[in-house]
């Protein structure tokens, strides 16, 4: 099964609360988004190959260490957009693709619109974000996506996930890690994350 990693830091859990907070503006709200998914992607892109190369300081030659093969981030649009820049920031030299995914009225299947992703993803480490991981079928789907291009080493990164949607993505993808800030206690009758904080979509745009 997929190994899914709950994020334990104090500052996570504290920027969560805020998170949630109905009040919270939209300003508030990207803002918080931005500073989780940074805080979540050193934990996500802690086993990175390193290769060892050769620096000169201002006083002598050294060894040092970059990283090997860098980034690709694929956010789901268009919540996922939300953890983009935090990403970037950590990881400049990433790629950056998309996932554009609708849920069919009739089969209530997710149905993919657009898809654009670097050329080498193949050789990456894709970190696929979307801050909600609910029923789980739109990130299953989005990660089939992904894998149908070429990827082959895969990370799943949510702010708020429900245990029913962190078991569909295990089912249908048990080779691929689950970084979560907050794992809640269930989903409503209406596929809404409880306690969760409503929808991020709306809240980072200022839709409601």
């Amino acid at each position: 099964m997929s190994n899914l990693f709950v994020m334990e830091h104090p500052l996570i859990k504290h920027k969560v609360s805020i998170l949630r907070n109905k009040e919270t503006t939209v300003k508030e709200f990207r803002e918080l988004v931005n500073e989780i998914a940074l805080l979540m992607g050193y934990e996500a892109t802690k086993d990175l190959t390193l290769t060892e190369v050769e620096v000169e300081t201002p006083l002598v030659k050294t060894k040092g260490q970059v990283v090997e093969k860098q980034v690709a981030l694929v956010p789901i649009l268009r919540a996922g957009l939300g953890m983009v820049e935090a990403l970037m920031s950590l990881i400049p030299a990433a790629k950056v693709g998309h996932v554009g995914l609708y849920r069919d009225h009739d089969t209530l299947q997710p149905v993919e619109y657009y898809c654009k992703l670097p050329t080498d993803i193949e050789e990456r480490q894709v970190l696929v974000l979307d801050p909600m991981l609910a029923t789980g079928g739109s990130s299953a789907a989005a990660i089939d996506v992904v894998k149908k291009r070429g990827a082959k080493k895969i990370k799943l990164m949510c702010i708020i996930a429900a245990p029913e949607g962190v078991k569909t993505v295990q089912d249908a993808h048990p080779d691929v890690d689950i970084y979560v800030a907050s794992l809640d206690e269930k989903l409503n009758e209406n596929g809404y994350i409880l306690p969760g904080l409503g929808d991020a979509g709306d809240r980072l745009f200022g839709t409601l």
